[in-house]
């Protein structure tokens, strides 16, 4: 083949993943006559576990090595295909396998900017950075950097703030990866959080310890397979359920007008208007009594303990006696911790009362104003999430993996045919559960309830991922008595649409498969960035190649532990952390990168200010504009959410750039000579 891929190779890897192929079909086919003969659940969701984990253990041994090419870039030589669906796997994160549908389901057409944001973004990788990156032949994000903006002896402050972008941002990532790991483990194996979270972390490191980026590459390869398999075969199944075809795409667009039909109806219903009342009110309720404070605390304070002693005094039952226990216990121990729980409360409840946004309609609010806000920040995520994606050092480093610049291109193209296989059934599934949902469970009874919602229910206990309570007692589910988290939506859809355990246990198997694979790249990403970039480049030039490994292996390990711990505490949703991560990545590589690639002009001066600048205005305005990091929703800038905070980080690190490059002496002849070369088409 030409280009320097070899035949043989390409041949030998097409037979052995066709073979994994069948063999993964037949595993479920074994599964799925057991189920039928009467198999637990318990088992088969261990046997799904246990058989992907031992496959990615077993890929990891294979491909162990300490020769430091192999371990950074898997040798430069993955065929192009095959590093399109290893990249696909890196891409696919939990944040799309589980979170992205569920998102869609919550906001409707709101949701489709994480779809437009990262497809749009990895066409920006294609066109503007991985082929050049490629040409250039190192072996991380910081070397090309380093090299750009110096050379060996001036690019030193580059590097270490490369590194530490690197590092931020890749953290940041990888601990939302190892958060759903645990989602996932404790659901289908019933063991604790976080547990589940350090069983997964021993599969991530198997893999990544022991064969660096061969390793990882060849399991993302089968990892990719197994998502593909676990996300369409629950899509195709409702489709032909509720359509007579097994094409979701195909289905979206005839179910789009009934699912609108039937919105309309239940925004009109006199029960759902009854339910939502009752939120509202409720939300009044908290608002008078944060009106109220300090006083509201003391009385209702007074009041709690007033029903414990009633009940105890009346020899009520042990149950009441026990609820008026929990209530006593669950009360604000303070006037501040008052504040912040009823704010949270009445937040909750307004929410609850308010109608359900029409899924196909764009930018639903009460006024235009509103509307207007929620379309700027549509557009502002979009290009967070674009040039987040073309900024991100675990996938910028896979074109350091093909065999040449043009296997690079060619890469790139079945890495978006890839991810399009997903991306485009994402939004299609998002209908067809909510179709199902508002067709088949709303207007059931409660007594009916499947018992899928109550398992989902128990997983988590302080934060439930669903719950389905009657508020107005009458027996009967309304749309606004579900309260559904959009990140167990993929996971519970095979139970909510009558299929068969088994294929539970698949698609809990595909996400694990799209978290481990991120983490894996991510982990790798940070560990070769300290290894090669701060120890080999700066600390210990003279290292040897196995003492060079070595020290990135070991800097992996406790990468990974600091990102379980962090994982374990349950910082935010899956979504929120995969997004600051793109805004902070775009704010502070995005410049440097393009910039050092298209523009010979470009200093060293005015890299390390962009950079600066850039990630210290993102940072700002995420800890300004969050409440949840001790900021404020009324110091937002034009109205735009935190996770959108690299629309104003990103073009402060553009134009610092360029200004102080302006102001400093151009580059040295050498420094431009690199730029000619890696932009000289190769022949």
């Amino acid at each position: 083949m030409r280009h320097g891929q070899p035949a043989p190779l390409f041949q030998r890897l097409s037979r052995y993943y066709l073979l994994f192929t069948g063999g993964f079909g037949c595993f479920l086919a074994a599964l799925a006559m057991l189920e039928n003969e009467g198999m637990p659940r318990v088992w088969i969701g261990y046997l799904f576990m246990l058989a992907t984990i031992t496959l990615y253990a077993f890929i990891g041994l294979v491909s162990r090595t300490s020769n430091v090419a192999e371990y950074y870039v898997a040798g430069r030589r993955v065929p192009a295909m095959f590093n399109g669906m290893a990249t696909a796997a890196d891409w696919i994160s939990a944040a799309s396998f589980i979170s992205l549908a569920g998102t869609l389901y919550l906001h409707g057409f709101d949701g489709l900017a994480y779809i437009m944001g990262w497809t749009g973004g990895y066409c920006l990788v294609a066109l503007l950075i991985a082929p050049y990156l490629r040409r250039f032949s190192q072996y991380t994000i910081p070397d090309f950097l380093a090299a750009r903006y110096g050379g060996p002896h001036h690019g030193r402050i580059v590097r270490i703030m490369a590194v530490a972008a690197t590092i931020i941002v890749s953290f940041t990532y990888v601990v939302a990866q190892i958060y759903a790991v645990g989602l996932i483990a404790s659901r289908f194996t019933g063991v604790d959080f976080s547990v589940g979270i350090f069983l997964g972390l021993a599969s991530i490191l198997v893999c990544s310890f022991l064969g660096g980026m061969r390793a990882i590459t060849w399991t993302q390869v089968a990892q990719y397979i197994i998502i593909l398999v676990a996300f369409l075969i629950p899509a195709m199944w409702l489709s032909a359920k509720h359509s007579d075809n097994p094409i979701p795409q195909v289905a979206y667009g005839k179910l789009l007008p009934e699912l609108g039909a039937r919105e309309r109806g239940l925004a009109a219903d006199p029960k759902e208007l009854e339910v939502r009342a009752i939120f509202l009110r409720r939300a009044q309720d908290y608002a008078r009594k944060l009106e109220g404070l300090p006083g509201s605390w003391d009385t209702g304070r007074f009041e709690a303990q007033r029903q414990l002693d009633v009940a105890k005094q009346r020899n009520a039952s042990l149950l009441d006696i026990r609820n008026a226990e929990k209530a006593l216990l669950a009360y604000p121990k303070t006037a501040e911790d008052a504040a912040g729980a009823w704010r949270t409360a009445r937040d909750h409840n307004l929410r609850r009362a308010a109608p359900p946004v029409p899924h196909a309609e764009p930018f639903v609010a009460r006024d235009k104003a509103a509307s207007d806000n929620k379309r700027n920040n549509f557009l502002a995520l979009v290009f967070c999430l674009m040039v987040g994606t073309a900024a991100l050092p675990h996938i910028l480093m896979r074109s350091y993996t093909t065999p040449s610049v043009h296997e690079t291109r060619v890469s790139v193209f079945w890495t978006l045919f890839f991810i399009l296989l997903i991306y485009l059934t994402i939004p299609a599934l998002a209908v067809l559960v909510k179709y199902d949902i508002y067709t088949a469970m709303v207007g059931s009874e409660f007594s009916h309830l499947p018992t899928w919602v109550s398992y989902w229910a128990n997983v988590d206990k302080l934060h439930p991922l669903i719950s389905i309570t009657d508020i107005n007692r009458d027996g009967v589910v309304q749309l606004a008595e579900i309260a559904i988290d959009g990140d167990v939506l993929v996971l519970a859809t095979p139970e909510i649409a009558g299929l068969p355990y088994v294929i539970s246990g698949l698609v809990a198997a595909g996400g694990l498969a799209a978290a481990l694979s991120t983490a894996d790249g991510l982990l790798l990403a940070i560990s070769n960035a300290l290894s090669h970039d701060i120890y080999y480049q700066i600390v210990d030039p003279g290292a040897s190649t196995q003492k060079r490994v070595t020290i990135s292996k070991l800097l992996l390990l406790a990468v990974a532990f600091i990102a379980a711990y962090a994982a374990s505490t349950k910082p935010a949703d899956i979504l929120s952390l995969v997004s600051a991560a793109f805004s902070l990545a775009g704010s502070t590589l995005f410049p440097a990168l393009v910039l050092g690639v298209f523009w010979q002009r470009a200093t060293r001066q005015g890299a390390v200010a962009g950079m600066v600048a850039g990630f210290c205005v993102c940072l700002y305005y995420m800890v300004h504009a969050n409440p949840i990091l001790g900021g404020s929703a009324a110091g937002q800038w034009f109205g735009i959410a935190p996770v959108s905070a690299g629309i104003f980080g990103v073009p402060a690190g553009l134009l610092t750039m360029a200004l102080v490059s302006w102001l400093t002496p151009p580059p040295g002849r050498d420094v431009q000579a690199l730029v000619a070369h890696i932009r000289t088409p190769e022949t």
